[in-house]
C-alpha cells in the first residue's frame, strides 16, 4: 500500500474507532482523524514487527483494517486520558 492509501485507511480507522468509542474528545473532529492516521500507522508497524502478519498490498486485507482500528483506538483512549479533562 501506498503512503496515500494508508493517510485513507487511517481516516477511516479513526472515524471507526470515534464511531466505537463515542464521547468528547479534546481534539475534535480533526484531532481524533489524525490519531486515526498515527494509529493507523502504528497498528500495521506492530502488527508487522511483532505479531508476525506482514503488511499486505491489499487495501482491503481485514488483518490490516483491525491493526489500524486497533491502533487508532489504543492513542484515542491514551488521549483522552492524557488530555481529556483539559477542557472541563
Amino acid at each position: 500500500m501506498t503512503i496515500i492509501s494508508w493517510i485513507i485507511l487511517g481516516l477511516l480507522a479513526g472515524a471507526i474507532a470515534k464511531f466505537l468509542l463515542p464521547g468528547r474528545d479534546p481534539g475534535g473532529f480533526i484531532g481524533t482523524t489524525l490519531i486515526g492516521v498515527a494509529g493507523a500507522f502504528i497498528g500495521g508497524w506492530i502488527s508487522s514487527r511483532w505479531l508476525d502478519h506482514p503488511i499486505t498490498k491489499d487495501f482491503y486485507d481485514g488483518a490490516t483494517w483491525a491493526a489500524a482500528i486497533g491502533g487508532s483506538l489504543v492513542l484515542l483512549i491514551a488521549y483522552r486520558l492524557l488530555f481529556g479533562h483539559s477542557r472541563e
